[in-house]
């Protein structure tokens, strides 16, 4: 999966890649995302596209612990993944043969793993756990020989037994582009997930949040032509009269007619603030914090430009932001509605309508702060066409 140079020579995965393969139920697209926490934007773009979390954990000496500590990044992509509305995880526990297959170190890290997972908002009947060796291919399709307690399903199993979510086909087309790409002999061909419609062939299409218009030449999945794509596919389009450089990873497909997606001026937001302030402090957010949102594949500056109201902590009840009650900041476990401003051109949508493109993390000093979803969408006005 790895096919970058620097991939290859640092050992480690930094963009996503994507793969097909199939098994006798189901045919998949797999979202290589990397762990590397300096990558973690590139890992959120790939999560966001999925419908099934693959997670693996070293079982190796200290491998795990390195892995679920505060510093180590399994916590965080647990976090990530529910946040980007992903709600069935498989965790492969890998490097069983470094572990001398022992039954006992599996169990150890289930045991450590589910109590978090469930923590997190994971149900217990949708989070599987299964010990695996990628190195020598235990229990990845067949099972193994080597770990005789482990009675099955092995991980090909876990993945056929996953149920398939229900595709909003029903509403109006949102396709967030996760990269562009020029194609000699082709042109310009945008790359991206269908979250909801659905994409045909020779459609008028429109794009936010630079508002251009154009006409779809044709549609493909895994390098096959298709009459029409439904949500939940990984497809390229190409586009007639449009430069690579019109387009730019983050922005949103839609048809063009009276439901096209539009550029947001402003949006509110429920907040959840998750992080933690050096030595296990509070985290504060004050009025004008700026931080990057990452929401569906787009990385932008927002900012946090009025505090609307919170809930107490205490009784959960609602505050308004007004009076005697004023606040000027939240901090950690706090929930507050926030009226917040892009620093760029961007397009979210309500998660009522759509949740993909309305569902969002803030990462800060190399840790998710915080994670919200929108509630209310002021789209800008359509600037004059450009021809």
């Amino acid at each position: 999966m790895d096919k970058l140079k620097a991939e290859r020579e640092r050992g480690i995965t930094i963009d996503c890649s994507i793969f097909k393969f199939v098994t006798k139920t189901k045919r998949y697209t797999i979202i290589d995302a990397p762990g590397h926490r300096d990558f973690i934007k590139n890992m959120i773009t790939g999560t966001s596209q999925a419908d099934v979390a693959l997670l693996v954990l070293p079982a190796d000496a200290g491998g795990f612990e390195a892995a679920f500590s505060t510093e180590g990044q399994a916590r965080e992509h647990a976090l990530l993944a529910y946040t980007l509305g992903i709600r069935q995880m498989i965790c492969a526990v890998n490097k069983m043969d470094a572990a001398d297959w022992s039954e006992k170190r599996f169990n150890e890290i289930v045991d450590e793993f589910a109590a978090f997972a469930k923590k997190t908002g994971f149900k217990p009947e949708h989070t599987k756990f299964c010990p695996i060796s990628g190195f020598h291919g235990d229990n990845l399709s067949d099972i193994s020989p080597n770990m005789p307690w482990y009675k099955g399903p092995c991980l090909q199993d876990l993945l056929d037994a996953a149920k398939v979510p229900k595709r909003p086909t029903d509403k109006p087309l949102r396709v967030p582009l996760q990269d562009v790409y020029k194609i000699g002999g082709i042109g310009t061909v945008p790359v991206g997930r269908i979250e909801a419609g659905i994409l045909k062939p020779d459609s008028k299409v429109w794009f936010a949040p630079n508002h251009v218009g154009t006409q779809l030449k044709s549609v493909e999945m895994h390098h096959e032509q298709i009459k029409e794509a439904t949500p939940g596919m990984n497809v390229g389009f190409n586009v007639k009269n449009l430069a690579v450089k019109d387009l730019k990873r983050g922005f949103v497909m839609s048809y063009d007619d009276d439901k096209k997606v539009m550029k947001t001026a402003n949006f509110k937001a429920q907040i959840i603030i998750t992080g933690k302030a050096g030595k296990g402090g509070a985290f504060k957010i004050h009025e004008g914090y700026t931080p990057v949102l990452d929401c569906h594949t787009c990385h932008i500056a927002c900012k946090f430009s009025k505090f609307l109201e919170k809930a107490d902590k205490r009784t959960g009840k609602k505050i308004e932001n007004e009076g005697e009650n004023e606040f000027k900041h939240v901090e950690t476990g706090e929930s507050c509605l926030v009226l917040m401003v892009p620093s760029k051109e961007m397009v979210v949508e309500t998660f009522k309508d759509f949740p993909a493109l309305g569902r969002f993390a803030i990462r800060d000093m190399k840790m998710t702060v915080a994670v919200g979803v929108v509630t209310e969408v002021e789209k800008a006005v359509e600037e004059k066409k450009k021809k």
